[in-house]
């Protein structure tokens, strides 16, 4: 058998795709997340491997878990809120812990992968390219934005003065959608929101644009389908790239109308759209647009095509509905899957 991977944020929306993809490809894992976390209903049928509290990672790495070798660390653990304002909390969980994995990852020279985020960019005045030598003058609209930031520029310091492990990279994600967000609330993607939406009223309300030359519904973001974040994880690992952090988006930037649109098309209703203000308090940390320069990736080896916005969106509401439809118990009886 294949060295396990250690995987943070497991019983996230990402990591759980990731674990699920491990699966199907006979890889071995250790799972980490919050324990209560790993019990939600979209989860079912996924394997863990053994499962860690993230509160007692290090603590078990201090001690059994310690003793074990890993092919490689895939941190995908922190809060993701960008709306979280609890400065000391995303220190701790966002750059703290990403800090002690790295330093593991180096003294055990063990491969280390971590989500990073396109929040970095704030509002996009310096545009999107992941040069890093322009990483400290970036300007996130959130703290959370502004916590990956740090840990992306430590990151590098750190491989400068030769703390580094053996391969390692960040991966700053664009605007990712799939099954499996359900349980982010307030902070799931447009898709599952739509989706919501047109079952109950047949409408979907959307954000009015507040800046002048973006139409309403024109606010534009690189979505990009987490079949595809999975896809380059993989990649990463295999090759295995060997250090820096990258854009992870498509490189084109669709309108949320599109992405809408695209939600009633998968569903074969009739596009109803209800135009709604941005809320006051938003207004001033709105991104209206985001698109990855994919440049440095594609140099770096991955020359696979992303699924377009159509295609992942077709994909995401089949497993929604999947999820939803009553299946057969081995009795005959009709059941409701638990997988939501």
């Amino acid at each position: 058998m294949s060295l396990p991977l250690l995987v943070t944020g497991a019983a996230g929306f990402i990591g759980a795709r990731f674990v699920e993809s491990c699966n199907a490809r006979g890889i071995p894992v250790v799972s980490v997340d919050v324990k209560s976390a790993f019990a939600r209903p979209e989860h079912e049928g996924i394997l863990w491997g053994e499962i860690v509290d993230r509160d007692e990672l290090f603590e078990r790495l201090a001690g059994d878990l310690g003793e074990r070798e890993f092919a490689g660390i895939v941190h995908l653990g922190a809060c993701s809120a960008t709306t979280e304002l609890d400065l000391a909390f995303l220190e701790r969980v966002n750059v703290d812990y990403s800090k002690k994995l790295w330093n593991y990852a180096c003294s055990h020279e063990v491969r280390f992968i971590y989500a990073s985020s396109a929040a970095t960019y704030g509002a996009g005045e310096l545009g999107y390219s992941d040069d890093e030598s322009k990483f400290e003058q970036l300007k996130p609209l959130n703290p959370y934005g502004d916590s990956k930031r740090r840990f992306d520029i430590w990151a590098i310091g750190e491989e400068r003065e030769g703390n580094t492990p053996p391969a390692w990279c960040g991966f700053k994600f664009f605007n990712v959608y799939g099954f499996g967000e359900r349980h982010k609330g307030p902070m799931a993607s447009v898709v599952v929101k739509a989706y919501d939406q047109i079952k109950d009223r047949g409408i979907v309300r959307l954000f009015r644009s507040h800046k002048e030359g973006i139409a309403d519904g024109h606010q534009s973001r690189d979505f990009i389908w987490v079949g595809d974040v999975i896809d380059v994880l993989h990649w990463s690992l295999d090759m295995p790239l060997e250090r820096g952090v990258y854009n992870l988006g498509t490189g084109t930037a669709r309108s949320f109308l599109d992405l809408v649109n695209a939600t009633f098309a998968a569903m074969d209703i009739e596009p109803q759209i209800e135009w709604i203000d941005t809320p006051v308090e938003l207004r001033e940390r709105y991104q209206y647009f985001t698109e990855a320069d994919m440049g440095r990736l594609r140099e770096a080896g991955y020359s696979r095509a992303f699924t377009k916005l159509e295609e992942g969106v077709r994909r995401t509401v089949e497993a929604m509905r999947a999820a939803e439809t009553p299946t057969l118990d081995t009795t005959g009886t009709s059941v409701k899957s638990d997988a939501q």
